[in-house]
């Protein structure tokens, strides 16, 4: 699949839509862009004649047909299925703009198509389901499975997407990742790894409070853990997410049980007093206050976007390393630095599936990759360091057939 960018400067006016490049309205190079989608299949063979169409086609085609339905593994080899991801959303969490629907998530999946083909090499088609169904996405994902070597789910809101995704795991011996959930995660863990590195820390000395009790929220704080951070708690819009709550989610009363050692109750405030680390994933702003009584030499990660929780001309004021999640400041929280590398690991292997240790060790590879270049503004690379794929892509496809998962 290319991807191509079709009529990208077009200004022809569209009567009726405002704002859309109407006669008056200014040209707006984002609706130029995007005039006729950002994607469009092309062909990897050519058909210049007869002979060309007998192979590609029929009566070609039907030959590598038989010898798949005798043995279905050659699908993989003659097919384009090891090498294609389905990015599949309902539209109900996109980006900051909330539940739009599966028709104006489009734009995005259509991006997201074209960053795994320009960071990780794979190609992507975008399905955006017109069902917010829980078990409806579900089976129409199960049904669709066949021609796909991965399912990338976006944009689903939680607590939805972790059924959706469990289920999807238990159905299918293919690849499913949230990218919201664990591609926030391994490059918050990378940047984290860095920050503790630079200040002669390790994570077992760190104490961390996530702001966000979402999608990623919950998956930066279990896989903190698993990397062996030594405590952290998570706040909802209520406060810590603690076990003496009678209002939790069975998402978050699981939270509860594996976060916040420490017991602490309260506010988000109360909880950032002698705490290490910030990691913001909610939005809304964190008083400037309550940064200041963070330990010294403390790390803030204010990824919200546009809008940081923490500005980052005060997070300086009080923190030794500050990363957002916007491309316009130093370390940058950006999830294209994860899931192209992770999907080209586990599809090169043929993967059943992205286990914690294959996230763990994409985590450990994107940091590796900032190396003898460590500082406090550069503790994760650049989305366009050449090096980051396919030091995530070897390092997957490494601990894939490490755990037994990979399937050559």
């Amino acid at each position: 699949m290319a991807a191509e960018i079709v009529n990208p400067r077009s200004d022809s006016p569209t009567p009726g839509a405002a704002g859309v490049n109407s006669t008056d309205e200014p040209f707006d190079p984002a609706f130029a862009l995007h005039r006729g989608g950002k994607m469009a299949v092309q062909s990897t063979v050519p058909i210049r004649d007869k002979d060309d169409l007998s192979l590609a086609y029929t009566p070609g085609v039907a030959k590598v047909c038989s010898a798949i339905a005798d043995q279905p593994e050659l699908v993989h080899d003659y097919t384009w299925k090891s090498q294609v991801v389905a990015v599949v959303t309902d539209g109900t969490a996109v980006l900051g703009l909330g539940d739009i629907g599966p028709e104006a998530s489009l734009p995005v999946m259509e991006g997201k198509a074209i960053l795994f083909k320009q960071f990780g090499g794979v190609d992507a088609v975008p399905l955006a389901l017109a069902t917010t169904d829980a078990d409806e996405i579900v089976d129409t994902v199960v049904r669709l499975a066949p021609s796909f070597g991965g399912v990338n789910l976006e944009d689903i809101s939680a607590p939805r997407c972790f059924e959706i995704e469990r289920k999807l795991q238990e159905r299918l011996d293919i690849p499913v990742f949230h990218d919201d959930q664990h591609g926030t995660a391994v490059v918050t863990l990378a940047a984290l790894r860095n920050a503790a590195k630079l200040s002669g820390r390790t994570l077992g000395e760190l104490r961390g409070v996530i702001s966000g009790a979402g999608a990623a929220g919950v998956a930066i704080a279990k896989f903190l853990l698993e990397a062996g951070i030594g405590d952290v708690a998570v706040a909802d819009r209520k406060g810590i997410v603690s076990k003496d709550r009678d209002d939790l989610t069975e998402v978050k009363r699981e939270l509860a049980e594996l976060t916040n050692r420490a017991g602490i109750t309260g506010s988000l405030e109360t909880a950032l007093a002698g705490a290490d680390v910030f990691i913001g994933v909610s939005g809304g702003t964190v008083p400037e206050p309550a940064v200041a009584s963070m330990a010294p030499g403390a790390f803030v990660f204010a990824m919200a976007n546009p809008n940081p929780e923490v500005h980052p001309e005060i997070a300086h004021k009080y923190a030794s390393v500050v990363a957002t999640g916007r491309s316009d400041y130093p370390n940058q929280i950006n999830n294209v630095l994860a899931f192209p590398g992770i999907f080209a690991g586990a599809l090169q292997v043929r993967a059943s599936r992205i286990t914690e240790g294959m996230k763990i060790a994409a985590a450990n590879a994107l940091a590796d990759v900032v190396g003898d270049e460590l500082a406090a503004d550069f503790v994760i690379p650049s989305p366009f360091d050449e090096r980051v794929a396919p030091a995530v892509t070897a390092a997957v496809a490494a601990a894939a057939r490490a755990e037994g998962v990979a399937r050559r």
